[in-house]
């Protein structure tokens, strides 16, 4: 592995690690009463304000965009993050939040296939080793093998739209960091996103609550910035710098965050399929990350 994929990889776990914390403030804003799709909304939106905020006083010229570019960020915006999360809150309307996870997470072994579609990326059983391992333990953390879970048609195929929305981002993604900084791409995100979300957000009922609570503002602010625009940045430079399908495996440590967190922020049970799915994910990291050697027979002359 080059110092340029260790960098990556570096950003692809910050970037884990910062959306597996995501449960703190979104459970808090359910708390004053916002849906998901709302708290969806809200973090979206907060984010492309700050980031608009950051490149206006630090260099306008980020803000600018060739008009013939802006699919890239439909993409990344419309097509990857509003569709995702609309989708996957509704797959957990449809069925359990730990399917809704699981299918989710079908999202690396799409990026993995269309990396070598589109980017000519090479599949290697190391590769596959490393998903079926990952996804192994996000089946464990995420308690579905546990559960007694319903089971919808429908709600499945919205999952697995859920999981290929997730998988675009790191396409578009991917082509967008040959021409624009990570700054710029992840604002047009957010903006796109916000616009893509919007007309789900029942903007009145959101204004009336953010009126009667302003502390909504300040944890959707952190929100935004905490899990949010850092994370989305840290990932989008780790895509500049290793291989999309090695990406999206390693952002697996989402997962495995989430559930660590569960436990010391929020007291939930600690279980053996906890454990489990902890250990094989950090596996599959290690795994993914070891450079192999193929023994060979050395010819004496």
């Amino acid at each position: 592995m080059n110092r340029n994929e260790k960098t990556g990889m570096i950003y692809v776990a910050i970037a884990g690690i910062c959306w597996g914390i995501i449960g703190i403030f979104t459970r808090s804003l359910g708390t004053k009463g916002l849906d998901s799709i709302q708290i969806t909304f809200l973090r979206n939106f907060c984010a492309a304000a700050e980031l608009f905020l950051f490149l206006f006083i630090k260099d306008k010229r980020r803000l600018m965009i060739n008009i013939k570019d802006i699919w890239m960020f439909v993409g990344t915006g419309i097509c990857s993050v509003a569709f995702f999360n609309i989708c996957y809150f509704r797959t957990i309307e449809m069925t359990t939040m730990s399917i809704a996870a699981i299918l989710l997470y079908t999202a690396p072994c799409m990026v993995m296939i269309m990396s070598c579609i589109f980017f000519k990326e090479s599949i290697t059983w190391q590769k596959v080793a490393a998903l079926l391992l990952a996804f192994t333990g996000c089946l464990f953390t995420t308690g579905v093998l546990q559960s007694e879970s319903r089971i919808s048609g429908i709600g499945i195929l919205i999952g697995l739209g859920s999981g290929f929305g997730y998988a675009l981002y790191s396409i578009f993604g991917t082509v967008a960091t040959r021409k624009y900084n990570s700054f710029t791409i992840t604002f047009y995100t957010f903006l796109l996103a916000s616009i893509g979300i919007g007309p789900f957000a029942h903007a009145g009922n959101l204004v009336s609550s953010i009126g009667h609570n302003m502390e909504i503002i300040v944890i959707s602010v952190l929100l935004a910035t905490v899990s949010t625009v850092i994370p989305f940045i840290c990932y989008t430079k780790g895509l500049k710098k290793m291989e999309a399908g090695k990406a999206s495996i390693m952002a697996f440590i989402e997962p495995m965050i989430a559930t660590i967190c569960g436990i010391l922020v929020f007291g939930e049970k600690f279980t053996l399929g906890n454990l489990t799915g902890v250990v094989l994910i950090l596996a599959s990291i290690i795994f993914l990350n070891t450079k192999m050697k193929i023994k060979g027979r050395a010819k004496h002359g």
